[in-house]
């Protein structure tokens, strides 16, 4: 089994990371980090920086997590993505990270992480910064 966290590089992911990292010290499970842009965008802005991702390795290295970053780019919804990552990676939780959203936002543009903490047949971690 292992800690999946759902990143993209904003005060919410970097939440998400701190948290999955302590959940997989905790747990004593490797951790994956899927950090996937979207297929097709040219420049993405979820896409961690080279900074950002030595940082990731260097915290999980130093409290001797092994730590898996995937950024392959995927098609289609990022929900879909997290919950397909968890299943082939048998996830023993899940972790994101949710920002403020007022309820006309969420009803116009959806909510990945809403439809995690709903579509999830594993515990999810939901973490604020």
């Amino acid at each position: 089994m292992t800690v999946l966290v759902g990143y993209v590089p904003t005060p919410e992911g970097d939440a998400a990371f701190a948290a999955a990292l302590q959940e997989a010290r905790r747990r004593g499970e490797p951790l994956v980090v899927l950090n996937s842009p979207r297929g097709g965008a040219p420049v993405s802005a979820d896409v961690a920086p080279e900074d950002a991702v030595r940082r990731m390795h260097e915290r999980a290295g130093a409290d001797g997590i092994a730590l898996d970053l995937r950024q392959n780019a995927h098609s289609g919804d990022a929900a879909d993505e997290v919950l397909r990552v968890a299943q082939e990676v048998d996830a023993s939780v899940i972790v994101i990270g949710l920002r403020r959203r007022s309820p006309v936002g969420k009803l116009l543009m959806g909510s990945s992480a809403q439809r995690i903490l709903l579509d999830a047949d594993r515990p999810v971690l939901a973490v604020k910064p």
